[in-house]
């Protein structure tokens, strides 16, 4: 099986509100699930880091416990410096980013393969949508 997971991440002010989302689409391009959570007040990075943490566990739920472990992953972002952080190409040297690196790094391990890529706002805007949607809920509480 094979899926991919858009995500993205803000602030608004850094730290500020922050919110993270992620849109999990099938090898056809069908939407099947998603995430939107607003998660108080964060970095724009932090929040990246916690968009894909929260899609993975999205997309294991989806896929089931017997079937995760065949599943392939493509994380589709527009941080290009969570992107080139993930593939090794920068180093992780904040102590909190640190420790969302970390997370994000056992969370892949469920997957049979995951891999990610980088692309232009404008291809990421599902996910952005539902960050900002995120960050709409928890600085405009009901």
């Amino acid at each position: 099986m094979h899926f991919t997971i858009h995500t993205d991440g803000g602030s608004r002010g850094n730290p500020g509100p922050a919110g993270s989302g992620a849109m999990i689409r099938d090898h056809l391009g069908n939407a099947v699930a998603s995430v939107s959570q607003f998660l108080g007040i964060r970095t724009n990075n932090y929040a990246e880091y916690e968009a894909v943490i929260l899609a993975f566990e999205m997309l294991a739920k989806h896929v089931g416990e017997k079937r995760v472990g065949a599943t392939d992953v493509e994380v589709k972002m527009d941080s290009e410096l969570i992107v080139k952080q993930m593939k090794g190409v920068y180093k992780v040297k904040h102590p909190t980013m640190k420790a969302q690196f970390a997370r994000v790094m056992k969370a892949k391990e469920a997957f049979k393969e995951v891999s990610f890529t980088h692309v232009p706002r404008a291809q990421n805007a599902d996910a952005d949508a539902l960050a900002n949607e995120a960050m709409d809920r928890g600085s405009n509480p009901k």
